[in-house]
């Protein structure tokens, strides 16, 4: 099982203890807002993200994202499938805009090439996520287009943004 961290975060596999607090921020209206998970999440919704399959193996992986002290505040998924996995990012609001998505998501970016050997990553995300759009472009992802009213979302049709950035661009 791989743990990766930074000074200041980690990531490490979801536990069942861990379940509470994440179907907390799951049912805040504000984190879920621009979410693809059904409202409200309930305890079996959540139960699956507890998981010791490592990243990389196929489908969705999930990783608690945890504060130094041990305090969790999210969590970061990655979609396997070959060569190019998508990603995801979930944090609980009183840990936003303190720059821990960033990191997090700079973790994995880096994990899923230099470990893992994949070409490609990808985040689908709606556009009106704007600081979402944002944090994907500083770290170097390019927006490739973005599909109008493709999915229907909480009883709208909803636009589908694609970013993605591929190794060989990480790297340089």
């Amino acid at each position: 099982m791989t743990i990766l961290h930074t000074s200041r975060l980690t990531l490490r596999p979801l536990t069942p203890d861990d379940l509470p607090r994440v179907l907390a921020y799951r049912n805040d209206p504000e984190v879920a807002r621009y979410q693809g998970w059904p409202l409200p999440a309930t305890p079996d919704s959540v139960a699956g993200l507890v998981s010791d399959a490592p990243l990389g193996s196929p489908g969705w992986v999930q990783r608690a994202v945890t504060l130094t002290g041990g305090e969790l505040v999210g969590d970061v998924g990655l979609n396997t499938q070959g060569p190019q996995a998508e990603l995801g990012m979930t944090l609980a609001r009183h840990a936003q805009g303190h720059g821990y998505a960033r990191e997090a998501l700079h973790i994995l970016v880096t994990h899923a090439f230099a470990d893992l050997g994949l070409h490609r990553v990808h985040a689908s995300i709606d556009p009106r996520n704007t600081a979402v759009a944002a944090l994907l472009t500083r770290l170097g992802f390019r927006h490739e287009g973005t599909s109008l009213q493709s999915y229907r979302h909480r009883g709208e049709w909803t636009d589908d943004a694609l970013y993605a950035v591929l190794a060989a661009e990480w790297t340089a």
